[in-house]
């Protein structure tokens, strides 16, 4: 039950980043705009709530901070994506050479500040991490499922989960993701009828920096103990879980949990009695999550369809 718990829980922390950040992403899709620039947002969200957790852990602690810190994920997320959003649907860029240049300049800018900003003169962020719950009352009690779901959790766990729930809803009951889905698929249609293109793009970029900033900061926390202007890849690999999922949000979900088992599997290997028997060299493991990657899409390519946000382009001036 003890390993079983472990990579349950392993699989959770390394998933609902994934599915957070790749939700972002479908509201980008969905509204007309491919967002590459995930790995950008989720390294600026990551770098401005680990600073303000650096700072301000000495006068508060817990959840509280946390909470916090994840506003600032998501403000920083939101106005990052504003670059993205200007160049693609103002001045009609390559959505793709956009995304790449705020790609490179983020890292590039964390390291940069984080060395001005520190007295020590490093680009590392380091914090103390005070945010597992140990078990949640009540629920931690619970056989079974106590154990897998409810012990040496993260807050985050279920704002992701609640994350799911709120983007399902939005997307397909309300009239929001009715009009958001339309200037994806049928922007001179949707433009016909009053709405305002622009804006419900810039709305669905700006949602996907949101959650890619909060995604960042997520992922951080519970993986490390300190930030190096890095986030492993993620952003890249929600697009890839993203289009796993078809776009579609619970879809997607399931997609995060594969690939986040993945990640597991290679991090958590030498605790799992079968593969620590094994002779297979730790760098094989490492490689597992962005092998089964290349496999996944490879196969899913054929069978899966984009939404024809990507393909329908709008040039007629904002009303």
């Amino acid at each position: 039950m003890g390993v079983l718990s472990l990579i349950v829980q392993q699989t959770m922390l390394f998933s609902i980043p994934l599915l957070v950040v790749a939700l972002g992403a479908v509201f980008t899709e969905r509204g007309g705009v491919t967002n590459i620039a995930l790995e950008g947002m989720m390294i600026m969200g990551a770098f401005t709530s680990i600073f303000f957790i650096n700072q301000m852990q000495d006068k508060m602690s817990g959840q509280l901070l946390l909470l916090i810190a994840m506003l600032i994920a998501i403000v920083t997320g939101t106005v990052f994506s504003l670059f993205h959003a200007y160049a693609s649907i103002n001045l009609k860029s390559d959505q793709v050479i956009s995304g790449t240049a705020l790609n490179m300049f983020a890292p590039a800018f964390a390291i940069y500040v984080a060395r001005m900003i520190q007295d020590n003169g490093v680009q590392q962020i380091g914090f103390t991490n005070t945010f597992r719950i140990k078990s949640v009352p009540v629920l931690g009690d619970i056989p079974i499922i106590g154990d897998l779901f409810f012990k040496n959790a993260y807050i985050t766990t279920y704002i992701g989960l609640g994350i799911l729930v709120l983007s399902v809803i939005i997307i397909y009951k309300t009239r929001f993701g009715l009009r958001l889905r339309a200037c994806g698929e049928h922007p001179h249609a949707a433009d016909s009828v009053g709405i305002n293109v622009y804006k419900m793009r810039y709305a669905g970029v700006m949602i996907s920096g949101a959650l890619a900033g909060l995604g960042g900061l997520i992922f951080v926390v519970p993986t490390s103990t300190n930030f190096n202007a890095t986030v492993s890849g993620y952003g890249f690999l929600a697009l890839a879980v993203m289009i796993f999922g078809q776009w579609k949000p619970i879809r997607v979900f399931f997609a995060a949990l594969f690939f986040g088992l993945m990640k597991t599997i290679a991090s958590a290997y030498s605790v799992i009695p079968l593969l620590a028997a094994s002779n297979i060299p730790s760098d094989v493991y490492k490689m597992i999550p962005f092998i089964a990657t290349l496999i996944v899409l490879a196969f899913s390519s054929k069978s899966s369809e984009a939404p024809k946000a990507v393909a329908v382009p709008y040039d007629k001036g904002s009303r």
